[in-house]
């Protein structure tokens, strides 16, 4: 397996196994390659409806040039074995802000 079949079935996994939870805006963040394990660590972030703050009638009524507070992602790791192209974990990634 290659850099870009690991990303790709990454992607994929992220994407059916979170589906009831409507993520959009899947995409990369980072890849490793564990020699020893031989095992991908794919990194990828997307973000979900609840994610997505929005804009206070208030504001938007008082100053409309304010402009929403950023979405919120979720960051998981997909270990996945190079040999068999088999995922074998997904776990959260807390990034510091």
């Amino acid at each position: 397996m290659n850099v870009k079949e690991a990303v790709a079935r990454a992607k994929q996994y992220v994407f059916e196994l979170f589906s009831d939870e409507s993520p959009a805006n899947i995409r990369l963040e980072e890849v490793e390659f564990d020699e020893k394990a031989n095992e991908w660590l794919v990194t990828i972030g997307f973000s979900r409806p609840w994610d997505n703050p929005a804009k206070s009638p208030l504001t938007a009524f008082t100053n409309p040039e304010v402009p929403p507070l950023p979405a919120r992602r979720a960051y998981k790791v997909v270990r996945i074995s190079n040999d068999k192209d088999d995922v074998i974990s997904v776990k959260s990634r807390e990034i510091k802000v």
